[in-house]
């Protein structure tokens, strides 16, 4: 079996000015807050001896590599990004970062705000604009009708409202 994975296409690269700051204060407490105390209880596990055999060692090397992987995605990660922080031209059209209310053919009402790909929060109603509901969504209306293909079959949807926060 070989570990070989195809390179994945990568995500696109735009973020909210929340999401922005939301990547760089998990950055701030990895690298002023959770690192160092790691890094700490690394040395007084060093201290102890035997380093083969001594559990918070082995644990507190792995943790740090964790952490130091997470910080250099982030730190690359937000060099990349496009902050989008201003509302479209065209606010009656739907566009990154646009709030969404849509309803399915039962009469369902459906809450959505297309965010990046880093932003991802099914439970707050944030869709990536890399996932197929945001992209059949894009440059929409009002009363405009949008079907994607899901695992249950086709799905049809109307767009009742498009909002986007002022900032």
């Amino acid at each position: 079996m070989s570990r070989y994975r195809p390179p994945q296409k990568p995500g696109a690269k735009y973020i909210t000015k929340e999401g922005e700051l939301a990547l760089k204060s998990e950055l701030r407490e990895l690298w002023k807050v959770e690192r160092p105390k790691v890094t700490q209880s690394v040395s007084e596990a060093a201290a102890m001896g035997d380093r083969s055999e001594n559990a918070d060692y082995i644990y507190g090397k792995k943790r740090l590599r964790e952490i130091d992987r997470r910080v250099r995605y982030l730190s690359k990660r937000l060099d990349e990004m496009t902050v989008v922080s201003a509302p479209p031209d065209d606010t009656s059209r739907i566009f990154f970062a646009a709030r969404i209310q849509l309803e399915d053919d039962e009469g369902n009402n459906y809450h959505y705000r297309i965010v990046g790909p880093d932003e991802l929060d099914p439970k707050r109603g944030h869709i990536s604009i890399d996932s197929p509901l945001a992209k059949a969504l894009l440059r929409k209306q009002v009363d405009d009708e949008v079907t994607i293909e899901s695992p249950n079959g086709e799905r049809s949807y109307y767009v009742i409202a498009i909002s986007y926060d002022a900032s």
